[in-house]
């Protein structure tokens, strides 16, 4: 008994689930039937809209026509007319004169005949009606303005729904990567004058091909695209690749996606590592500020460490004043870990992912209350207590705002001011295999300073600050302007630095 009754109960659980399921159905059904009914009457709207549109330009058309027609009817009957009224002029000329060569032969004096004679033959030589053509001026026939619509009649017959665009094709080899843009061409793989525009998406992967992860970048979508070319401008290239598509899209209708197409677009990316960064310093990934109440008041336990929990976490000021340890940020090569907080007077924050080998860039604006900072590069073993290009395993730009706006490169405690410009942005472009740290005007691209180095060591982005703040810019490509620079001269037209070395 019990065993049915939970058979029974299960069997209404399912019928009811299942009536359930059917109501929600007829619901669809029904909220279908309605999207039918208005998009039916959406499309007949609009079909009744395009009927109208060439019912109006057919009556424009059989107007201005039958305008043309009127005028140049006019136009023949108002020759016509002239040439009558110069023809009743020369008949009532004639006939006067005819009436008047009548008279003169009843004169009987020969004198007075002669006289009269050779008036009558002046006048005739004279008369209009020996002088008008006798040819009409325009003819009658009307025939050059007619027309004949069978062309436009079969086109018409021919008018059918709109078809699906085919997926358009992109042409890989006419993309282009360069100066953090992609600029991508495609081509419809057939003519199609229906088509009105084109839908580009983008979307960043660190695979080379389709996404393989559900949490993978979604597609970013440019609309509206006339031309067959376009450039995305202004990226930055935080992961490896970067996957573009198109569709096709006439008045109707959106189709099918191209085939997708990955491009590279891999370059140096880091976060300013805030786990050693100065207590006077703010550090919130790419941007570090200055505080000068940071520090105080957090008793520093040298020989204490306090781990942190990953890239980009937040240090935790620890009432026992322990130093953080520094993680390892994605498999990638980063700064030293269980690296003291820097201390002292090196009021510098470091970025978190090492440079082994390759060419690089990133820029660097400062805020312009900035008064006293440096831009460089450091080995990992940089000291808690070192400033930037002040030892021989660091090398920098320095700007200094205090009284007057000086630029200089440091490196080893040696100084060599530059005669140039503070820019609003800095460049700096590291060859660590070809050994070359150059800093650059990042809007003019303009070299201010060189150090050749023959690195042995992997290279940390290094910063140092005092009063005010400092946004960097990472994920860019080396630009090709200063690719252009390097393979002018094997070096740049800037200053090349005395401070250079042999770094050990």
């Amino acid at each position: 008994m019990e065993e049915q009754k939970e058979t029974l109960q299960r069997i209404i659980s399912t019928l009811a689930n299942k009536i359930d399921e059917i109501h929600s159905f007829v619901d669809m059904l029904n909220q279908t039937i309605k999207n039918v009914q208005i998009n039916s009457s959406s499309v007949i709207s609009e079909l009744d809209d395009e009927f109208d549109g060439l019912y109006s330009i057919l009556d424009e058309m059989r107007g201005s026509m039958a305008s043309t027609i009127q005028q140049e009817k006019a136009r023949k009957i108002q020759a016509l007319q002239n040439q009558l009224s110069q023809c009743s002029k020369a008949l009532e000329s004639s006939e006067e004169l005819l009436e008047l060569a009548a008279q003169s032969l009843d004169i009987k004096d020969p004198v007075k005949f002669s006289e009269a004679a050779r008036q009558i033959k002046d006048r005739v030589t004279m008369a209009s009606a020996f002088r008008i053509s006798l040819k009409p001026e325009v003819s009658d026939s009307m025939t050059h303005l007619m027309v004949d619509f069978t062309r436009e009649r079969h086109a018409l017959q021919t008018v059918k729904f709109l078809p699906v665009p085919k997926a358009p094709v992109i042409d890989l080899a006419a993309c282009l990567v360069v100066d953090n843009c992609i600029t991508v061409s495609w081509r419809m793989p057939e003519e199609d004058s229906r088509v009105d525009h084109f839908v580009l998406e983008y979307r960043k992967t660190n695979f080379d091909g389709l996404a393989r992860v559900k949490d993978e970048h979604s597609w970013e979508v440019i609309d509206y695209i006339k031309a067959t070319e376009y450039t995305l401008s202004g990226l930055k290239f935080d992961t490896k690749y970067i996957n573009v598509r198109v569709q096709a899209c006439n008045k109707a209708v959106a189709g099918e996606y191209s085939d997708p197409v990955t491009l590279e677009t891999e370059a140096f990316v880091f976060d300013l590592d805030n786990t050693s960064s100065h207590l006077n310093l703010k550090v919130e990934d790419s941007y570090v500020e200055w505080e000068p109440t940071g520090g105080k008041g957090q008793e520093k336990v040298k020989g204490k460490e306090n781990k942190s929990s990953g890239k980009n976490t937040a240090l935790k000021s620890s009432k026992s004043g322990t130093s953080p340890k520094r993680t390892s940020i994605g498999g990638k090569a980063t700064a030293k870990g269980n690296r003291d907080r820097f201390a002292g007077e090196s009021y510098t924050v470091l970025g978190n992912n090492a440079i082994e080998s390759g060419q690089h860039y990133w820029e660097v604006r400062a805020q312009k209350d900035c008064k006293s900072y440096s831009v460089g590069v450091a080995y990992k073993t940089l000291g808690k207590y070192d400033q930037l290009g002040k030892t021989n395993i660091s090398w920098c730009i320095h700007v200094n705002n205090w009284l007057q706006n000086t630029l200089a490169a440091k490196h080893n405690n040696k100084s060599k001011t530059l005669d140039i410009p503070v820019p609003d942005r800095l460049g700096v472009y590291c060859n660590f295999d070809g050994g070359q740290l150059t800093f650059y005007n990042a809007v003019s691209k303009v070299p201010l300073y060189t150090f050749r180095i023959k690195f042995t060591q992997p290279l940390l982005p290094a910063f140092m600050i005092r009063c005010g703040g400092l946004s960097v810019s990472t994920g860019l490509q080396v630009p090709s302007a200063v690719k252009t620079l390097q393979k002018s001269e094997n070096g740049l037209s800037g200053s090349t630095g005395s401070l250079n070395n042999i770094a050990q």
